[in-house]
């Protein structure tokens, strides 16, 4: 293990990652994945409990994701999709638009991809359209959706922003429904509503030079898991409409049953007018995303002249091994009524939670579908990687957010491990100590190692 760390100081720059703590924190120095559990170069065995990074649903090595793509790569590994097809794109992306009620999917590698992909054809949509003018975006207060340079620029997290100012396009932010600041005694529903008379207002006199409303459906996951109602959603759905702009489901996170929903746009009863998925769609096997849209902002490209059309593409787009390892993932979700299955397992864990929401350290313990999280009282400035750090000590991958601890955990995680998640949280809220209130505040936005 030794050797394989130092090597990885020396050639590797780990994202998300200030390089100089892996000389008091080294990675993990991972050898094999085996269901919810990573294995280490020495043996040891960790809980996944954040999906690695929000990505596997059904464990690591899973047997009929492999075999899915064991089968594909004797068949063909990769071709380029400007100018050929191939079966599994196709018959991925006619069960995505059976899924989600939109269509025509366009492929990239990533989430911030996928964001990027949507910006680009909302605005091209409106060029095509004779409205050149719209061309601004607006997101939530807090939001994220990935750091390339139009992803950054409708995200709203200072400690990635910042820096790189001079390069990102202005966008204007709405207030986050986030229900951890709604006034005492306001219900979610209610403070939902009135952060949508905000976005009301805003589109009232910007929607001649807006695009579109990106949004991250019922969680905003680097706000620290920041919840909000439903009705949220279907009033920005019908101000969208009215005002003749795009609404835009960042489902990457959320997506693929995370909110007790395949989709968390269905607990609003919407259709957003573009979806990006990514993340989950493979099961955390390889990279890929997707953006899916409506029959009408698809017309508004088909055309004789090639400056109409989408001209946007990846070496790698609707890669037919990623397909078919996504198209495992639907099978298994279809063949184990997995998002009923899971609904079942939430409430079951929920209660497993319970010392977590009693503890006098805990604020704001909150829940929807497989994701729970709470807010740590008096953290201090390392909080995250002590907290971390003492989860590692009991087996269990954590990855705090600020002051905000959550469970992301593959959907294959069973009772006992659960409650080994809860032990080690316990664990760490002990093993962190009480040495004055950190710089991040109840409810902080920052994503931190």
């Amino acid at each position: 293990m030794d050797d394989l760390l130092s090597r990885t100081r020396a050639a590797v720059w780990h994202p998300c990652t200030q390089m100089k703590q892996l000389e008091s924190a080294p990675p993990l120095a991972i050898a094999r994945g085996e269901g919810p559990w990573l294995i280490d170069t020495d043996g040891r065995r960790y809980l996944d409990a954040i999906s690695s990074w929000w990505v596997n649903l059904f464990g690591h090595c899973n047997p009929r994701i492999s075999a899915a793509i064991t089968e594909q790569l004797g068949r063909i590994e990769h071709v380029m999709l400007a100018g050929a097809t191939h079966a599994p794109v196709v018959e991925l992306s006619e069960r995505l638009a059976s899924l989600t009620g939109l269509g025509h999917a366009f492929y990239g590698s990533d989430g911030a991809s996928a964001t990027e992909i949507a910006l680009k054809m909302s605005t091209h949509f409106w060029r095509n359209s004779g409205h050149p003018e719209k061309n601004g975006f607006i997101s939530l207060k807090n939001a994220y959706h990935g750091e390339t340079v139009g992803a950054l620029s409708v995200t709203d997290i200072p400690l990635f922003k910042h820096t790189y100012a001079p390069l990102l396009r202005h966008s204007a932010q709405m207030p986050t429904p986030d229900v951890r600041l709604a006034e005492p005694g306001e219900s979610a529903e209610a403070f939902a509503l009135r952060c949508a008379d905000a976005l009301e207002s805003h589109l009232a006199e910007h929607a001649d030079t807006t695009a579109a409303f990106i949004v991250e459906p019922l969680v905003q996951g680097a706000a620290g898991m920041a919840i909000y109602h439903p009705v949220y959603l279907s009033r920005a759905r019908e101000l969208c409409t009215r005002y003749g702009v795009h609404l835009i489901a960042d489902e990457i996170a959320v997506g693929f049953g995370r909110t007790g929903t395949m989709f968390a746009c269905e607990q609003a009863a919407i259709r957003p007018d573009f979806i990006c998925l990514s993340k989950g769609l493979t099961g955390g096997y390889l990279p890929l995303s997707a953006v899916l849209t409506t029959d009408h902002i698809y017309a508004a490209f088909y055309d004789d002249a090639t400056a109409r059309g989408f001209l946007h593409s990846h070496s790698y787009t609707g890669n037919p091994l990623a397909c078919r390892a996504a198209l495992a993932v639907l099978d298994i979700f279809e063949q184990d009524g997995v998002v009923a299955a899971n609904r079942a397992k939430s409430e079951r864990f929920t209660v497993v939670m319970e010392p977590l929401r009693d503890h006098p350290r805990v604020r704001h313990f909150r829940h929807l579908g497989m994701i729970w999280a709470f807010d740590v009282t008096r953290a201090t400035p390392d909080f995250a990687l002590r907290f971390s750090q003492s989860a590692l000590t009991q087996g269990v991958l954590l990855r705090p957010i600020g002051n905000t601890v959550y469970c992301m955990p593959p959907y294959v995680v069973d009772g006992m491990e659960m409650d080994r998640t809860v032990a080690a949280m316990l664990h760490g809220l002990a093993a962190s100590t009480d040495r004055g209130r950190g710089s991040m505040a109840d409810g902080g936005s920052e994503k931190l190692p």
